[in-house]
Order: structure tokens, then sequence, then C-alpha cells
């Protein structure tokens, strides 16, 4: 029997991710999964603002490591927590079918009056993120929204929530699903409102490009087009060269072997807003994505990259 270590934060998010690609390689009874919890500089330094200690690769960073030296044979991680360029040597070897992507509003336990997210109001309203993507593009409707930054893992958030340091949180709706905390969704925010981060809802697997065994392992249970929504989606942040501190959202929707690509750079302020779709077939995923993204810098999307590139105050997490 095969005996694979898999490399994961120690969050119950992340947990339940790991346990998630565990099982499914395990089902065929031919492999054995143990886990390895590595904790990151993300995990150290919660309270710390990403855009001060290295953007997303924070959360990524040592257990890529790991996967490098050969501690760990695969290493699991939420795809919208990955950096646009994957260190040499390393490669996505697959991902699990895609949970819901769109972002989540979540009032405190004991409310239930919601705000209305558009137009104004004359009490402002204490919003929770922790992304700039999400604050750029919700500021353009929501005048009466007053962003604060919050850091944590979902039951982190959940709990400042409930003890009235804010209210409302807008948090990824997959994480609260896979939690068990599809509840306490109030309401789901539409792509056209707030288009989610690329890869948002999405478990990849990572491994070592050369270690072909594994990668033979993980593509029998990888979900195709997942794969696809993901490539497409990755490929707009890579070609945009997109950090932490930048607002890009990508969403990529499939019907009828057809694939849908939607995406968008916006100013931190959200004063700027440039969006463009493009479709084709899904084994052009990466094309499309290419394509997406080319017609974006056409548009005047690169001062708007270089200028948000600045470290700025909150940032996608």
């Amino acid at each position: 029997m095969t005996r694979l270590t898999l490399g994961t934060r120690g969050s119950a998010l992340a947990l339940w991710q790991a346990r998630a690609v565990a099982a499914a390689l395990e089902r065929d009874g031919r492999c054995q999964c143990e886990l390895q919890v590595i904790k990151t500089t993300g995990d150290r330094l919660a309270d710390v603002n990403l855009s001060k200690i290295g953007g997303k690769q924070v959360f990524v960073k040592e257990i890529e490591q790991a996967l490098a030296d050969g501690t760990i044979d695969l290493a699991v991680h939420s795809a919208k927590d990955m950096p646009s360029e994957l260190p040499d040597g390393l490669t996505i070897a697959g991902v699990l079918p895609r949970e819901d992507p769109r972002d989540a509003v979540v009032l405190p336990a004991d409310r239930s009056d919601f705000p209305p997210l558009e137009g104004t109001s004359a009490t402002p309203v204490n919003v929770g993120s922790g992304s700039v993507r999400r604050v750029a593009q919700l500021s353009r409707v929501w005048s009466s929204a007053v962003f604060s930054l919050i850091r944590g893992n979902v039951g982190t958030r959940l709990r400042k929530l409930d003890d009235g340091d804010y209210d409302l949180v807008i948090l990824a709706a997959a994480g609260l699903r896979r939690l068990g905390h599809g509840d306490r969704i109030t309401t789901t925010l539409a792509p056209e409102l707030c288009l989610p981060a690329p890869g948002q809802g999405i478990v990849a697997i990572e491994t070592r490009a050369d270690d072909t065994d594994t990668i033979a392992r993980i593509a029998s249970i990888s979900d195709p087009l997942a794969a696809a929504a993901l490539d497409a989606e990755r490929t707009v942040l890579t070609d945009l060269g997109g950090g932490c501190q930048v607002p890009i959202g990508a969403l990529a929707t499939i019907a009828d072997d057809r694939l849908t690509l939607q995406a968008l750079v916006a100013s931190p302020d959200g004063r700027e807003l440039l969006r463009r779709t493009e479709t084709g077939v899904v084994s052009d995923a990466a094309s499309i994505g290419a394509r997406v993204a080319a017609g974006l810098l056409e548009d005047g999307a690169g001062p708007i990259l270089a200028a948000a590139n600045v470290p700025q105050g909150t940032s996608d997490a």
C-alpha cells in the first residue's frame, strides 16, 4: 500500500479540506494518507495585516517548502490562497469539486435585520472584511458601509461578529458551508455585485512536478470542470501579475462544454473598475483566461495594477 504524507494548515477549514482529499485518495484501498500540520507565517501572525508580511504566500510558503524538500508528498490549499506564480518544481496536480464560489453576508447570531446593500443609509454599517477585492467592489454601491479589517479563521471571525465587533461580516460561502455554518449565511452576493477571488471555493492539491506516481493518483480524483475553471481564473491572475493587494476578481462558469469567464480589476477605493467577459470551449480554458487578461490590459488595467500594488490597508483573505 502506498503511503502519502499530506501537508496542511491547522485551521478547521484547512483540516476539512485535507481530510476530504485524503478520503478521496484512500477510496480505492491502495493508498493511505497521513496528515502533517504545518504552521505558516500567516497562522503565526494572525493579527497582522497580510500586506505587511508578504501577502497570500504567507499561508503556503512553509507548506510549499516542505513539499519541495520532500518532507511531504502533497499539499492541500484553498486555491484562492495560492500566489499567482508557483515555486519552480511544483504544480497543481488536481482539484476537488467546487463549492459555492460566491461571497456571503453574515449577521450576528441575534440579528435578522439586514441593511440594504445598495443605496444610502443614515446609519453607518460596520462591515468586517479582510479583502481589498470585496471593499473595492462593494464601496461602489454601498455608501453607508464602513469597512474594517478582520483576520482569523472562520470560527474567529464569527465569534468577533457575535461579540459585537462588527454589524456584519463578509466571508466566502464555501468555507461556511464546508464547516457546517451554512445556516449563518444571510445572503450570497451575486457576481455582478461582487465578483469572487480567483479560485474561490476550490480545493487545490499541489505536488512536485516530477512525482509522476503521485500526480497520477491525484489526477484520478480531480474534478475536470473545477480544474478548467481554476485554469482560466489563475491565468487571468498570472497574466495580470496580481498580488495580494490588488483587487482582482475572476469567476468561470461552465455549461454544455462552454466556459464563460468574468474578470475585473479595480482600484482599492473602487473608483476605477474594469470588467471583461469571454466565452469559449472548456478545453480552451487557459486561452480564455489569457484573452480576458489581455483585454483588461488593453482597457487600461496596467496603471490601476501598478498603483494598487503599493501596500494597502487590507488584503484578500
